[in-house]
């Protein structure tokens, strides 16, 4: 997006571009609507429109042929492959679009230097497969004033990782960084709103390199949330001069649980983003906020901090996704149509879920078994997902509503009416995929093991344990 930007500002060099002007380019680029940007920049949606209106009629003099918002990806990318020589995989695919199957040296990895899929994937790591245009999408996000980007998937769908991809891009744009896992925080933490918020506020300040000084500016009188606002403002914000901040929090659906601090906290947030909109100090933040569910504890809509900023709900790999992902593993066997057509029943079993995908190309590139050896026992207790599926078992069997929401589910094959918090929880834990309150499998592997568990444990439940 920088290097478009700079080739922009030289097709129109007799005419520099404002604030406003590289703000609808970069959305429109984006595939934003007029509407969109309005909403989002606090303007008119005619004052956009006539920005944008101005704005094409130039590019279009400049390079002598018509440019509207709807062909602008097709002609820059002419005009830069043209004049400036840049390679045809410069351009991210536009929305809706996947990229084409990768070329990937054979000697890339060796099987006995692949790690074991587990955590986050490395920054740097050729294995980590982007799914155009999220990546782009987020990370031109924190360029924004006061931007609020919430990141949503169930368990081991890649959400660190995009976040780990977020956090090094804020780097090289000098941005200051605050990551939080609300993992890390005591039980006790979760006490009451004032403990909470001033563990929020200690970990802030020494991520900040700044001394924390709750005293000076905490006062009971005033309540929790606004001593906590008044720190923010008086202090952190000013002591960071110029640099905007990009504050990170990771495993939110903690707090969920929690409806005490979620009730006030959550709200909190939206309060801050919206204030970035008429306050400078404000628009120095730039919070990312990351969870496996959505929030089942009811909240106002005015006090939702999730129907305002941008959402990006991770998806599964496409085919094709998982394709290139297979040749990054160095499975020559994947490449080309007839690879896609051998890898379509792994797609089938795991539903692109990353990490089942990741367990199988890791076993599969070690040469330990087949593909087809792989799906024949990938249900059962000695396959590669064998421990997977036991962990999932046993957080079943701690929460008997649970177990018996997940019966219900694989007991049919339509969409299940399920309770919204069991429906939620089984969502989070990545078992079951959501419509409402309606529940489905997540994927046949799923389908396969909790039908002959679940079966096993009505039948003799001893035998289970």
């Amino acid at each position: 997006m920088d290097e478009l930007l700079e080739s922009v500002k030289k097709i129109l060099q007799d005419k520099p571009l404002g604030s406003i002007q590289l703000f609808v380019l970069n959305q429109s680029w984006l595939g934003k609507t007029y509407s969109e940007m309005a909403e989002e920049s606090g303007y008119g949606n005619n004052y956009i429109k006539e920005i944008g209106s101005e704005l094409w009629q130039d590019l279009s003099v400049a390079l002598g042929r018509r440019v509207t918002k709807k062909n602008l990806h097709l002609a820059l990318k002419k005009h830069l492959q043209s004049e400036i020589g840049v390679q045809e995989n410069f351009l991210e695919p536009k929305l809706g679009e996947e990229s084409s199957l990768e070329i990937v040296s054979p000697d890339l990895f060796s099987a006995s230097n692949i790690e074991f899929p587990s955590g986050p994937v490395a920054l740097g790591s050729p294995l980590y497969i982007n799914r155009p245009p999220l990546e782009e999408l987020v990370c031109h996000e924190l360029l924004y004033p006061g931007a609020l980007i919430r990141i949503k998937a169930p368990r081991k769908m890649g959400k660190s990782s995009l976040l780990n991809r977020m956090i090094a891009y804020a780097k090289e744009q000098d941005y200051k960084i605050v990551y939080l896992d609300f993992q890390e925080a005591d039980q006790d933490v979760f006490a009451c709103l004032d403990k909470f918020l001033r563990w929020f506020s200690v970990n802030v300040s020494r991520q900040l390199n700044l001394l924390p000084c709750l005293d000076d500016f905490w006062d009971t009188e005033m309540g929790s949330k606004v001593s906590c606002k008044i720190y923010f403002e008086a202090y952190l914000l000013q002591h960071i001069e110029q640099s905007p901040v990009v504050l990170a929090l990771n495993e939110v659906h903690r707090i969920f649980e929690h409806p005490n601090i979620a009730q006030d906290f959550l709200p909190m947030l939206r309060f801050w983003h919206e204030q970035a909109k008429q306050d400078p100090i404000w628009q120095k933040l730039r919070m990312v906020v990351v969870h496996t569910t959505d929030i089942y504890i009811p909240l106002q809509l005015n006090q939702s901090p999730f129907n305002v900023g941008i959402t990006i709900t991770l998806p599964p790999f496409t085919l094709k996704q998982l394709q290139n992902s297979a040749l990054r593993y160095g499975l020559d066997c994947a490449a080309d149509s007839e690879g896609a057509k051998r890898l379509a029943p792994l797609h089938a079993m795991v539903g692109g879920h990353p990490y089942l995908v990741n367990l199988a190309f890791y076993h599969l590139c070690q040469g330990e078994m087949t593909l087809e050896l792989l799906l024949e026992t990938a249900s059962t207790p000695v396959g590669i997902y064998g421990q997977h599926l036991r962990e999932l078992l046993t957080l079943l069997q701690k929460e008997p509503e649970l177990m018996l929401a997940m019966q219900q589910v694989i007991a049919t094959d339509k969409k299940v009416e399920l309770d919204a918090i069991a429906a939620y929880k089984l969502e989070s834990m990545g078992l079951v995929q959501l419509n409402g309150n309606q529940a489905s499998a997540m994927c046949e592997l799923y389908r396969l093991y909790f039908t002959q568990q679940l079966g096993m444990q009505n039948a003799n439940p001893p035998s289970i344990f």
